[in-house]
């Protein structure tokens, strides 16, 4: 494994991240396609096994359940030094007043909290999970700073949110002199990218690394045009409905087609292509890899060693559409009610 820098900081990442949303006992509130502690585990260790240091969860993935699961299983399987752990915090983990956002108080009170069920002294990059914009962006900042401080993170980084409200915080960190954000988790891939208009151009210029969240536009690029879904998540996901609108299927399905030949002239999966692409730019860091399998995670490694041409680059990219840009917005009613009011969207897929 060569492992690379995250973004312009000095720390040392695989070029592939574990994304622990499929971690977590279905009895904690996450979708039935979530895998319980046993198999996990399994995928954990292999994962660290070929050479991945890098894992990313949340809070909020099956209320705390994945966070408990990964910490053990990095507690049991590798060095604590060795490996980075990325969780994220900002959505409800509890009712009533406080439970929920970015406030001083929850940040503080939720980095204990995370800290507790990951099972340890530190978190290497902590992450909003969207913004919250019921709290000062100042209070937001200025807390997750304290944290870096007090030595309880080591990093920050952000996620999906438009670029004028990320620009701002980097502005507000550098002018007040708070730790910067590092990072941004983004959603892009060869059916969506959008973020290529304004984030990733203010990324590299930042200085900032992405880490790609649905790399495989939920398992599109893994498919054939038409192929029946394949697992339980992707037969059970009703935002890869919502992110994936049926407007631009014409040009989805010549992406997947142009993957598809380039798999098979290559004698490769569809996938390894698929990731290979995200690898040829350079402000991804890392792809968020949600394996449920083995298979899935040595797919992920083998796409390190494919380097594709920049006719094969051009292939991919040539029949894009852009797709309605649903970045930054994390509230699935506000994002059904967008739908309604566009034609286009009227016929769900």
């Amino acid at each position: 494994m060569q492992y690379v820098k995250l973004g312009t900081t000095g720390l040392d990442v695989s070029p592939i991240a574990i994304g622990a949303m499929t971690f977590g006992e279905p009895t904690r509130g996450h979708p039935a396609w979530s895998l319980g502690e046993e198999e996990s585990r399994k995928l954990i260790k292999h994962a660290l096994d070929v050479g991945i240091n890098f894992f990313d969860t949340a809070n909020i993935y099956s209320q705390g359940s994945s966070e408990e699961i990964l910490g053990r299983a990095l507690k049991d399987y590798a060095n604590r030094d060795d490996v980075v752990i990325a969780t994220k915090l900002r959505n409800p983990m509890r009712s009533g007043p406080n439970g929920k956002g970015l406030s001083r108080k929850a940040i503080m009170t939720e980095v204990e909290h995370s800290l507790s069920r990951l099972g340890t002294d530190y978190i290497d990059l902590y992450q909003i999970h969207r913004n919250d914009h019921t709290t000062p962006l100042e209070e937001t900042l200025e807390a997750l700073h304290d944290l870096v401080k007090a030595g309880k993170v080591r990093y920050l980084g952000a996620s999906s949110m438009p670029t004028w409200e990320f620009a701002k915080a980097l502005h507000l960190q550098r002018e007040r002199g708070w730790a910067r954000f590092v990072s941004m988790q983004d959603h892009y891939n060869l059916l969506a990218r959008e973020e290529e208009r304004e984030m990733i151009p203010l990324c590299l210029d930042e200085g900032v690394g992405t880490i790609v969240w649905s790399p495989l536009a939920r398992g599109r690029l893994a498919r054939a045009w038409g192929e029946a879904k394949s697992t339980s998540r992707s037969s059970n996901d009703g935002f890869a409905d919502m992110l994936y609108t049926p407007f631009t299927e014409a040009s989805d399905k010549a992406i997947i087609e142009a993957v598809g030949k380039i798999a098979g002239d290559r004698g490769r999966k569809r996938a390894q292509i698929a990731l290979a692409w995200l690898r040829s730019k350079p402000v991804v860091t890392a792809p968020l890899v949600g394996a449920s399998s083995i298979e899935q995670i040595d797919d992920a490694v083998a796409s390190l060693d494919i380097a594709l041409t920049q006719e094969e680059v051009q292939q991919l990219e040539a029949p894009y559409t852009p797709r309605y840009d649903f970045q930054g917005i994390s509230d699935d009613a506000e994002i059904q009610a967008i739908m309604a009011k566009l034609p286009q969207f009227t016929t769900a897929r």
